[in-house]
């Protein structure tokens, strides 16, 4: 097993109706004349989108449930096509704009995976008992995520998301208990000095 915890990668805004939506995308462009948009996927599973029937834009202001008429898949690109959007003077406005689902529209989890956005603001806590910070940012670096560890006045703390690292996860408790590798905390200090 190469990674201990693979994560599907969404995000949240705390203490508001987002709280109950993964993002699943960003628009970035117009693709053709004919209402179609491509979408940078922000999840781990871009194929998701065939299966998906409605997505939820944010457009800033409000937030917009759009019905799925299409799907194709181009390079590293999701192209969606709304049902209603027909011509590229329909969709120009929703250019930045990220697309959600709501949580039972989620893919479902398998054992030790959790969404980002659940594992963000957990309460970090070492085996020994220290308070270490809050997860503030999940890195993902291709061989495994890295947890950004921050603590007020204190460096952050880098921590790769592995086994030997991430012993407990409690959502529900918000908080993590980790181990810090022999040499973490020092190398971590002097990636701040440099």
């Amino acid at each position: 097993m190469k990674n201990f915890m693979k994560i599907r990668f969404f995000t949240r805004r705390n203490g508001d109706f987002m709280e109950n939506l993964l993002q699943v995308g960003v628009i970035t462009t117009t693709h053709g004349v004919r209402g179609e948009v491509k979408v940078f996927p922000t999840t781990d599973d871009a194929a998701r989108f065939k299966k998906l029937k409605q997505v939820i834009l944010d457009t800033g202001k409000e937030h917009l449930a759009l019905e799925i008429a299409g799907v194709k898949f181009f390079k590293n690109m999701v192209i969606l096509k709304f049902k209603g959007y027909d011509n590229i003077n329909d969709v120009e406005m929703f250019r930045k704009k990220s697309l959600y689902v709501t949580r039972e529209n989620a893919v479902k989890l398998k054992k030790n995976e959790y969404f980002i956005a659940d594992l963000i603001g957990l309460k970090m806590i070492s085996d020994e008992g220290e308070d270490l910070g809050e997860l503030t940012d999940v890195l993902q670096t291709g061989a495994n995520d890295v947890y950004v560890i921050s603590k007020e006045g204190a460096d952050d703390i880098l921590l790769p998301a592995i086994k030997d690292c991430v012993k407990q996860v409690d959502i529900e408790g918000g908080t993590m208990q980790v181990h810090l590798l022999d040499g973490l905390r020092d190398l971590n200090s002097r990636r701040e000095e440099a």
